[in-house]
């Protein structure tokens, strides 16, 4: 088994690359940066050693204001054993990866982009058969993730890491800040920093040396840094100067326009929305310095109107308060007050008519409900301020704030406040609009000249091209002409950053804008919420997952038109196994069971017998000889009578908007199999945890859970098993608004982490919220669509939030696509809960693109379906019938009919107990924990089960519960059905 590693502390997670400068923010501090001592570069839970940092060479390459930085790593592992690495870290503003390369063979091969989905399926489908994938991958805001595997036991390994930078220009020089704490660590170390003009040196101890050659120079270091940080200050030129680049025919440039302008205090509104974001992960910001920069806000503003809006799992109502004379003590005292707790919804708030301005105090994780911010105004102004500097998502929160006529105010350090204050309070020049003579496409990084300076991209036309810009500062409004010729500066940066800062206009609606993303990621090789980086070990992987290599091109193509050719053929054949599949279920179906009593011991015997050549088949042969002959199959789209079930002491969760109708429903009451008239309850077994929070949480009164919650958080902030078992008590004391904002917390703590988001939505389903359920359920489909979980999940939340068409499309796709074997016959289970809900809505459901061999409704007395959230882990389902006769993964059909789907053993499920005719008496539910081979994401195994009583059917109810598993072979009683 593969043990994943990661950096232990965030704190150490900052300092512990080059590429992590987030402690820099947007306004660079320069000299010596002090640091915490960091923990081991990379960590190895429940390994004997940590992974060494054999080496670590640094080379860049600084040209006017952009620069490229390229970091070589190699990794040791002391272990005996092979070991997954993975490297977190996040970017500063300007910041973007370049290109990273694996060793392949002793060779670095440089990656290739591919769409994000794509990408985490191939590296895990790869990784499985223990070869040598690594995947570069944007997890949330400007946080990036690089996965490795396998790091060879006793041995090395080596990556390359490539990073471009817009650097930042203050008092006439360029700054290059390079984090050097990591390597402090490495065996050996070398640096070489070339500029075409002298850099003054900061920041490190000693051993730089600083040598000139043909006009350039180099900054060089050949011993592990004594130092944090290396600072260069190189002089930047007073005039304006452009760049570019010839990329598959297009010909792109970059102009660095300087630009001078007066700076004058803004008109301050007399009223404000201030949105605060009230969310859990609001706790690591830097709430103190948030309400310094407000002080400072209010003082200037004087007298002025504040409506108070807190955003969390949805918006709060919202609350005014005056300010008069700067004095914001009302205020201040309530923000002071606030509990930070539950995901980020931005929306379910309108903006206001009388408000001048909105205020949106925020890290921009925006990772809950339709995460769509509402639309402001005319002439209403946004200012973001986030005090999480690269932590958050400053792209979105920036943005937002340019779209609305303000703009992001970011730090992460008390002493960048002066700086923070005078972007909000004050203006300098700032760039209106671009009109382009012989150029096309401009788009600007940024309409602040921060440093005096703005760069522009863009598309040129012609062999000449002049660009207008039109800026307004202090003195008004007027206009400056740079001119960018094709013969300017060749430089590797123009395509790049067009493509980033065209990215970063549409990060204002990512969800919107997903495809014009991911097609500018792809095409330019930027990694971005919608693409990530690859590389893989044989040209077969590149072919098999069409995914263009960075070489062999020519194999490449004809392996591809040889591979176009079997593809079709596989297709027809994947959806006949899938008719076949549905038929035997069909088969099953239209049989007779017998409901008398069992066979006698003697007839045993045959049983005995017919085990001998295969329990699996034998049991059906058994079943088949005991049975009598089949009736007449009966009508298209028939059903059985349906069965009327009691609610029990959870609320009912109906699928498919409740009472399913057949088409042909009157003409199979008293037909052959049907149990007309009979009833069935479903009683569900109480699960309580058993921790000593929750012992103590159960024991407090309603309005004591929540403050005891608070309490005991901290101590248990990382356990997902926490928030669920907080979110059961609240619930079951009536604190349900409480509860699902309890429960939603598990949006925010590892972003971007499918097992758990998947356990949030299902328990949103049990709570009775499919419509908070489909978004997060949809983002599960984003994060794997490789397994087939994720389109069931989604099609179900789509049906019980009535959305009935996007439903059957979503759980067709499971039938359609060829999954690996890992999942044996989810499509059978797909399309028995697709016909179901088709029957149910006939004029709202178009089924015309469904196969008809996979288009029957076959109605059912009993149904339970099992599925839990670990990934390579096997849970059973056991069924025990009133004849005392189990049906679990080793005796798949009983004596009256009882039948269930193939045994899930590399995770997730589902498995479907299933029945048509239900013999009178209890039916005994259980689940049972048969092993896993992997950590798994809640401290235990959540699972969850539906039973139907009449699934299909006209009554059919439904009732849904999760419960959690921690120790292997435990078994636990779900609850029973009880038929009259």
């Amino acid at each position: 088994m593969k043990s994943p590693f990661s950096l232990a502390a965030f704190a150490g997670v900052l300092l512990s690359l080059p590429l992590g400068l987030v402690a820099l923010a947007q306004a660079q501090v320069h000299g010596p940066i002090t640091a915490p001592r960091l923990p081991p570069l990379l960590i190895v839970r429940d390994a004997a050693k940590p992974i060494e940092l054999e080496s670590a060479r640094v080379d860049g390459e600084v040209a006017g204001g952009l620069a490229r930085t390229s970091i070589e790593l190699v990794f040791r592992n002391p272990n005996a054993r092979v070991l997954e690495g993975e490297l977190q870290f996040p970017l500063r503003d300007g910041q973007q990866v370049a290109g990273f390369a694996l060793d392949i063979d002793g060779v670095l091969r440089p990656a290739v982009p591919v769409p994000k989905a794509k990408g985490r399926q191939v590296f895990e489908t790869i990784e499985r058969r223990g070869v040598d994938p690594a995947l570069l991958e944007q997890t949330a805001g400007n946080q990036f993730k690089l996965r490795i595997y396998p790091i060879p036991a006793q041995g090395t390994r080596r990556v390359r890491l490539e990073l471009s930078e817009s650097l930042s220009r203050h008092d006439g020089e360029w700054k290059y800040e390079l984090p050097l704490a990591f390597a402090a660590q490495a065996r050996h170390f070398d640096l070489a920093i070339r500029a075409a003009q002298k850099p003054k040196v900061e920041g490190l101890a000693g051993g730089v040396q600083i040598g000139s050659r043909g006009g350039r120079y180099t900054v060089s270091l050949n011993q592990p840094p004594v130092g944090n940080a290396l600072s260069l200050s190189i002089p930047a030129s007073a005039t304006a100067r452009a760049y570019t680049q010839d990329v598959a025919g297009e010909r792109y440039f970059l102009a660095e326009v300087p630009v001078e302008g007066a700076r004058q205090a803004r008109a301050l509104p007399k009223s404000i929305g201030l949105l605060w974001d009230s969310s859990a992960s609001g706790r690591k910001r830097d709430n103190a310095s948030e309400l310094a920069l407000l002080d400072r806000y209010f003082r200037a503003a004087g007298t002025v109107q504040v409506s108070l809006i807190r955003l969390r799992d949805r918006a709060e109502p919202a609350r005014n308060f005056a300010v008069s004379g700067g004095d914001w003590s009302a205020l201040r005292r309530e923000l002071q007050g606030t509990v930070y707790d539950g995901a980020t919804d931005p929306g379910g708030w309108e903006a206001q008519a009388g408000i001048e301005e909105y205020l949106v105090v925020s890290d921009g994780l925006f990772n809950y409900g339709k995460r769509s911010f509402p639309k402001l105004l005319p002439r209403q102004r946004l200012y973001a301020l986030n005090s999480a500097g690269a932590s958050g998502d400053g792209a979105r929160l920036s943005a937002l704030a340019q779209a609305n006529g303000g703009r992001l105010i970011s730090w992460q350090r008390a002493g960048e406040l002066d700086r923070a204050a005078d972007a909000l309070l004050n203006e300098g020049p700032r760039l209106l609009g671009v009109s382009a003579l012989g150029a096309s496409e401009v788009v600007a990084d940024s309409p602040f000249a921060d440093g005096g300076l703005l760069r522009i991209a863009g598309r040129l036309s012609d062999a000449k091209a002049q660009l207008t810009l039109r800026l307004r500062d202090g003195r008004g409004e007027r206009e400056q002409t740079v001119a960018v010729d094709a013969g300017s500066d060749a430089s590797g940066f123009p395509a790049g950053l067009w493509a980033r800062y065209s990215i970063a206009a549409l990060q204002a609606d990512p969800d919107l804008n997903r495809a014009a993303i991911a097609r500018l990621g792809q095409r330019f090789g930027i990694v971005t919420a919608e693409t990530s980086l690859i590389v893989l070990d044989d040209i077969a992987d590149y072919v098999r997952y069409n995914i263009a290599p960075p070489d062999r091109l020519d194999e490449f193509n004809r392996l591809k038109t040889r591979q176009a050719a079997e593809l079709d053929g596989a297709r027809k054949a994947n959806l006949d196994r899938v008719a076949d599949m549905y038929q035997q279920r069909l088969d099953w179906w239209q049989r007779d069971w017998p409901k008398n009593a069992p066979p006698k011991p003697a007839d045993e015997l045959k049983l005995s017998l017919a085990r001998q050549s295969g329990e699996e088949r034998s049991q059906h042969a058994y079943a088949m000889a005991m049975a009598p002959p089949p009736p007449p199959p009966p009508a298209p789209m028939a059903e059985a009578a349906p069965i009327a079930a009691d609610a029990t002491t959870l609320d009912s969760v109906e699928i498919a908007g409740g009472m399913v109708a057949d088409a042909a429903a009157s003409e199979a009451k008293g037909a052959p199999g049907s149990n007309a008239g009979a009833r069935a309850r479903i009683n569900l077994q109480p699960w309580q945890p058993d921790s000593p929070y929750a012992r103590r949480l159960r024991q407090a009164s309603a309005d004591q859970v929540y403050a005891i919650y608070l309490d005991e958080r901290d101590s248990n902030a990382g356990s997902t098993a926490f928030y669920l078992d907080v979110a059961d008590v609240l619930s079951e004391k009536g604190e349900r608004d409480l509860a699902l904002r309890v429960l939603s917390n598990l949006a925010e703590m590892d972003l971007e982490n499918r097992h758990i988001l998947r356990v949030l939505g299902y328990r949103l389903m049990q709570a009775g919220q499919p419509a908070l359920a489909v978004p997060v359920l949809q983002q599960v489909l984003r994060l794997a669509e490789e397994e087939p979980q994720s389109f069931r999940d989604l099609g179900l939340a789509y049906a019980a939030n009535g959305q009935y068409q996007q439903a059957v499309d979503s759980l067709y796709e499971v039938a359609l696509r060829d999954w690996d074997q890992r999942f044996p016959g989810i499509e059978e289970i797909a399309l028995a809960e697709l016909n179901a809900i088709a029957a149910a809505h006939p004029g709202q459901v178009d089924t015309r693109r469904i196969d008809p061999r996979l288009s029957r409704n076959l109605p059912l007395d009993l149904r339970v379906v099992l599925s839990w959230d670990s990934d390579n882990s096997d849970m059973d389902l056991w069924v025990t019938d009133p004849n005392g006769e189990k049906c679990f993964y080793s005796h798949k059909l009983t004596y009256q009919g009882g039948r269930i789907t193939n045994d899930f053993t590399g995770g997730y499920g589902p498995e479907e107990f299933s029945l048509r005719k239900a013999k009178p008496g209890k039916y005994k539910v259980e689940a049972n924990f048969y092993g896993d081979r992997q950590q798994l994401v809640t401290g235990a195994t959540t699972l969850s089960l539906w039973l139907s009583t009449g699934f299909g059917g006209q009554r059919q109810n439904d009732q849904r519960v999760t419960l959690r598993l921690k120790d292997q072979k435990e078994v636990v009683l779900v609850g029973e059905f009880e038929v009259k």
